[in-house]
């Protein structure tokens, strides 16, 4: 699995995504049909090749097209952060509305272009388990339940 080429442009790590198509066979069934209502795309639809496989078209966003993918093909750029404009309005995250993780997208990102993506890859089961099922401790960040403060 390459895992640079199943991050998208925007820092999700489509290799972690459970819609992601070798990894949907591992989700049980009645939270694949959660999904699917949720996110009105059918059962048989779901899997998903990846953002850079599926060149933007995005089977959950409701234009069904990319508008970040968009931008970052007219400006020749890989990853968000390496666009001479990051962070830009349309990374920024908002309180209500948003199906996606844009806080853990935007953290991807500012890892990627502080450490590389290379290395940034080794990471991201990590964070996206801390972005998941972490809580939130002011002045500690994402704490796992076994390491909450007694």
């Amino acid at each position: 699995m390459n895992k640079k080429l199943l991050t998208a442009p925007c820092g999700l790590d489509c290799f972690n995504c459970p819609t992601y198509k070798d990894n949907i066979t591992k989700v049980p069934l009645f939270m694949k049909l959660l999904f699917s209502i949720l996110v009105k795309v059918p059962l048989k639809e779901l899997p998903c090749n990846g953002c850079r496989d599926e060149k933007g078209n995005c089977k959950f966003a409701k234009n069904k097209h990319c508008l970040t993918w968009d931008c970052t093909q007219e400006k020749g750029v890989t990853y968000c952060y390496e666009c001479v404009d990051f962070p830009c309005k349309m990374l920024m995250p908002t309180k209500k509305g948003a199906h996606y993780p844009h806080n853990m997208k935007m953290y991807n990102l500012c890892r990627m272009k502080l450490i590389g993506v290379d290395k940034w890859t080794e990471e991201a089961d990590e964070i996206r388990k801390h972005y998941f099922e972490g809580k939130f401790l002011v002045g500690k960040g994402p704490v796992l339940e076994n390491d909450y403060p007694q």
